[in-house]
């Protein structure tokens, strides 16, 4: 990396900032003209934000094909990640996974993935045609989760699959689960096949001591780094890391093909600042971050009936290593699901977690929490425990079921299709998305059979209060699946 002085720099920021001195007269768009044109926008965003609301031009440069300040915040990136350059994305990490497919596979093309990525993965691959070939993660039977992937059973799939273009990794899980990366990238490498990964959440992997090994330094060949999440950039704001031989005009080609040609300059020059942010304080910063966090699980377990687990899931295979800064809770001890904790969290108590599954909960601990907030977390679960846990008979005891893939996911999703009642679904072929949001990973995806337990499963979310989300009937009463003909 460059000197930390070099990094003081934020050149997408500092070209806003002339040009607001410049008090240019505006007959672009947007239309609202720094707020002039919206008094109750204004007054809910602020002068300030709505003024640097922009449209590309000659200073402020041009997201689709960067010469200038967006260039220079590219490069200033691509130093602090360590890979050979980085783009600024604007249409989330999802965009930055379905560009990092669609950049190695084409139609027709195998990658291999394992099946509990997010959706954003499988929606790369209904959009390109390039087909699956999954390794089902190991899944820890207590805590109902799915786990990461095994190096032996991902070289059974490259010795099975000799012609794969890519091996997708997820870096680490919802949970904090972590692969071993490095020995997979290594694989991978050796066999020809490039190495993605999906490090949505390992933003702070490259900053912090004492961290998960990141993408960069396993030698992955593309990265998408959702850094909105753990790295202080704005909701939708993302970076996708490459450091291969792939010409960084045609990656540039596959993003434009979906990315907006509106870059939003409020969300560049988040990117930009956080960047610079996380390169002059990242290591105090996320060494607060796993303080919080090492306290919190200390407490939490001390109440008895959760678990907030960590490294001492460790077992150099399926789980390698573990992000301690993921406060992840198992719930059904206190028999309840995680979604119902989720749900008295926010309503009783005021308290907004990341998510809720059938046996977990998830709360994100950054630098932006207090010590006070902690302690009222701990408390209000404390206090859940004592009012409504309750016998854990019947309740489900896992998290994820190996699918059975039978049309790929573009096939499947293209096909002739007819929607049914759920219940009526048994042994058909999907061809649509079923998934609970967040986390956003598919409990069935195009192409897969569905079985009664998955349909079960889908009930006892539903009876849960999952927030289910992906079928074209938006009350997930019904569900489309493959005509007749083929499912025949």
């Amino acid at each position: 990396m460059k000197n930390k002085e070099s990094h003081s720099k934020a050149p997408i920021y500092e070209a806003l900032m002339e040009y607001k001195k410049a008090r240019v007269v505006s007959f672009d768009v947007p239309g609202h003209k720094q707020g002039r044109g919206n008094a109750m926008l204004r007054e809910f965003l602020g002068e300030q934000c709505l003024s640097v609301d922009v449209n590309s031009m000659k200073p402020l440069d041009n997201l689709c094909h960067p010469v200038s300040v967006i260039k220079e915040a590219e490069e200033l990136a691509a130093d602090a990640f360590g890979s050979k350059h980085a783009f600024l994305m604007v249409n989330g990490t999802s965009s930055s996974v379905q560009a990092m497919v669609m950049s190695v596979c084409k139609k027709g093309e195998k990658i291999i993935m394992p099946r509990n990525v997010h959706r954003s993965a499988i929606n790369a691959l209904v959009v390109s045609g390039a087909v699956p070939v999954y390794v089902n993660p190991g899944v820890n039977k207590e805590l109902g989760i799915p786990l990461g992937m095994s190096v032996k059973d991902v070289e059974r799939a490259i010795k099975e699959n000799p012609d794969a273009k890519a091996v997708l990794v997820n870096n680490p899980t919802y949970y904090g689960i972590c692969s071993n990366l490095k020995d997979i990238t290594e694989l991978a490498h050796k066999h020809g096949m490039y190495v993605l990964v999906d490090e949505a959440h390992g933003t702070h992997f490259y900053f912090g001591d004492n961290m998960p090994m990141s993408a960069m330094e396993a030698g992955a060949d593309m990265a998408a780094i959702s850094m909105h999440k753990t790295g202080g950039s704005l909701t939708q704001s993302s970076f996708l890391l490459l450091n291969c031989d792939l010409s960084v005009g045609y990656v540039r080609q596959v993003i434009n093909l979906t990315q907006t040609t509106s870059g939003s300059y409020l969300l560049m020059s988040s990117l930009d600042l956080a960047r610079r942010d996380l390169v002059l304080h990242g290591t105090e910063t996320f060494k607060k971050v796993i303080e919080f966090a090492e306290y919190a699980r200390d407490e939490i377990n001390k109440i008895g009936g959760y678990y907030a687990f960590s490294e001492e899931l460790i077992d150099g295979d399926t789980i390698y290593d573990f992000d301690r800064t993921k406060l992840s809770i198992f719930t059904r001890g206190i028999g309840l699901a995680g979604i119902e904790v989720y749900d008295i969290l926010r309503d009783d108590y005021g308290i907004q977690i990341e998510f809720g599954d059938i046996a977990n909960i998830l709360a994100i601990i950054s630098v932006g929490d207090k010590s006070l907030a902690i302690e009222r977390l701990i408390s209000s679960l404390s206090e859940i425990k004592r009012l409504y846990s309750k016998d854990k008979a019947g309740m489900f005891d896992h998290e994820y079921i190996n699918p059975e893939v039978v049309l790929t996911p573009q096939d499947a999703f293209y096909s002739p299709k007819i929607s049914v009642p759920m219940n009526e679904s048994d042994k058909k072929i999907c061809a649509e998305f079923v998934m609970c949001y967040p986390p956003g990973i598919p409990i069935l995806a195009p192409g897969e059979k569905i079985t009664k337990e998955i349909l079960d499963y889908i009930d006892y979310a539903k009876e849960k209060g999952c927030f289910l989300t992906g079928t074209e009937d938006a009350k997930i009463e019904n569900i489309n699946i493959v005509s007749k003909s083929i499912n025949n």
